[in-house]
């Protein structure tokens, strides 16, 4: 599905990244798998370091806590609202709705679109639709996108296939309108048939939390994990990647009218290095321009990896230039979606610890 949108600007983009930092040298001691192999994993892989959140952080507070920072620091007035957005599937309640907890907390106006979106990999882009979207209408100026997700609670520390990349974050995204009516290409494809390639199997309606549930079995591989924790298919995420996101890339271009030179920076979800250069290759773009340092530095954070990856690399830039910049999401769903701005001159473009 090809998007066309006029007349909109991302004005400011800020990180929120837990304190904790835990290497992988820590934790090779949990894996089923010899210190040599596991260091040669590493390496391919792209696996250094991540940061995880405290037990009891949860994904709204990384945004309230993004949120607070912005009003005590004057750029953002919480009456200037029109809508929020909360992208993530570690929601902090099944009801009520999180953006709607996030509203109630800092007293916003009741005149205001709260919505929650259970979205994973490609939720930036998607949450960025729904602004879009949103901006269409006259009595919506402002709309905050929050991305965010605290996965590791849901990942077993046994299972060297998901926790040495998993990582915690949340990202906030000032969505306006704008008189630049240089036009936004998105494309967005979603396949259902596939949506078990990452999965978290207990937990929700159709297999609530057991005791049962909650037992570790040991699988093929020698990973230990129990039906509440990630799941991933890592062959069929790798194939499915390597099959969608290129195609999906190339049109693009072609719709934009542009070749892989006129785009500056191609700042992609990333679920690893290898993954994400694999598709570098493929497109024939440049590392320098693709950049897939977010794992090793900060671990995969699902939808904010595109966010963080902007403010990480190009934090400084954007404060005083506009680039051209292809954002793009693909995972869990499954779900593949991309889009061509120009984003610069933002308000702050920011990582802040929490």
């Amino acid at each position: 599905m090809d998007l066309l949108f006029k007349n909109k600007k991302i004005t400011g983009i800020l990180s929120i990244v837990p304190q904790k930092v835990v290497s992988f040298e820590e934790e090779m001691a949990n894996y089923n798998f010899s210190p040599a192999k596991s260091k040669k994993l590493a390496l391919v892989m792209g696996y250094k370091q991540h940061r995880i959140a405290l037990e009891h952080q949860t994904s709204a507070d990384f945004c309230m806590h993004g949120l607070q920072y912005l009003f005590d620091n004057n750029f953002l007035n919480k009456d200037s609202i029109d809508a929020l957005l909360f992208v993530s599937q570690s929601a902090d309640y099944i009801m009520p709705p999180t953006s709607n907890v996030i509203q109630g907390h800092f007293d916003m106006k009741t005149d205001m679109v709260c919505m929650d979106i259970n979205q994973g990999c490609a939720g930036f882009e998607l949450g960025l639709i729904q602004a879009f979207m949103l901006l269409e209408q006259e009595s919506i100026n402002k709309v905050i996108l929050l991305n965010a997700d605290v996965l590791s609670h849901k990942v077993s520390k046994q299972d060297r296939n998901s926790f040495p990349l998993i990582g915690d974050a949340a990202a906030i995204t000032i969505v306006e309108k704008s008189d630049d009516t240089i036009p936004i290409h998105v494309t967005l494809n979603m396949d259902g048939k596939g949506a078990f390639a990452l999965r978290i199997p207990a937990g929700g309606a159709r297999l609530p939390h057991s005791e049962e549930t909650a037992k570790m079995v040991e699988d093929e591989a020698g990973n230990f994990r129990s039906l509440d924790n990630l799941v991933m298919e890592g062959d069929q995420v790798f194939n499915f990647v390597q099959r969608e996101v290129p195609p999906m890339i190339n049109h693009l271009l072609e719709l934009t009218s542009k070749n892989v030179e006129d785009v500056d920076f191609f700042m992609f979800h990333q679920p690893n290095k290898f993954m994400l250069n694999k598709v570098a290759d493929a497109l024939k773009i440049p590392y320098e321009k693709m950049p897939a340092n977010i794992v090793e530095n900060f671990g995969n954070s699902s939808s904010v990896t595109v966010p963080l990856n902007i403010t990480f690399n190009l934090g400084e830039t954007l404060k005083s230039e506009t680039k051209s910049i292809c954002v793009a999401g693909f995972g869990v769903g499954l779900t593949w979606s991309s889009a061509l701005m120009n984003i610069g001159n933002l308000d702050f473009c920011n990582i802040i610890e929490f």
